[in-house]
């Protein structure tokens, strides 16, 4: 729905017509309405839960960041991600509309999808795709600039995430279960296939129609 549009019909002159409604404008990230809230409380099932930061565009909850205090020794970026686990078993509905989910202890900050494990979390290394940050600039730092850009974020959500099914067979009962898991593009996978596709654009002299926006 996010990348594809929702299919809508409606009346108009006394018949019924079909079209498509963008929830977001990814031609023109400008377009869309960012809004980043702290301590923001969902209750579900009676439970009340406060996760750090939540990232809304045009009101969906597309980015939810655990951050913990750097300067508890024992607040670890991993600490952050069981965290996470904790909110997905007590506000799921929050996760619904989740793209990709930040965790990180002030400094060390990785980014992943709703179904990583917790290494498979990784960091964004670079905040304009020219050079590795420094390693004396926090990672959390590095990924804001980078990933959670307006233009960057739309783009990850449209063409790098993607899901992929596995199929698991429990040896005692012989019982087979599917398991979706969702990826989320590393930083690296992101600007190379980016730089290809320029380059393959440019060659066939090709200029791309634009989607429709609304």
């Amino acid at each position: 729905m996010l990348t594809e549009g929702i299919k809508v019909s409606y009346q108009k002159d006394g018949s019924s017509r079909g079209d498509l409604v963008w929830l977001i404008d990814f031609n023109s990230p400008e377009n869309n309405d960012f809004l980043v809230l702290n301590q923001y409380t969902v209750i579900e099932n009676h439970v009340n839960k406060r996760p750090d930061v939540v990232l809304f565009v045009n009101g969906l909850p597309l980015v939810i960041i655990e951050l913990k205090n750097p300067a508890d020794e024992n607040a670890t970026v991993h600490s952050a991600f069981q965290q996470i686990q904790t909110y997905k078993q007590a506000i799921p509905g929050l996760f619904t509309y989740n793209g990709f989910i930040v965790i990180s202890d002030g400094l060390e900050a990785r980014a992943g999808t709703i179904s990583a494990a917790f290494n498979r979390f990784m960091a964004w290394k670079t905040a304009d795709d020219k050079v590795e940050a420094s390693p004396l600039i926090g990672q959390l730092e590095t990924l804001v600039k980078g990933l959670l850009n307006k233009t960057t974020l739309l783009d990850l959500v449209r063409h790098f995430i993607v899901f992929e099914k596995s199929k698991r067979e429990d040896r005692e009962t012989g019982i087979i279960t599917i398991q979706t898991v969702k990826i989320l593009a590393a930083y690296h996978q992101y600007y190379a296939v980016n730089r290809d596709v320029e380059s393959t654009i440019r060659a066939a002299g090709y200029v791309p129609t634009p989607s429709p926006s609304r």
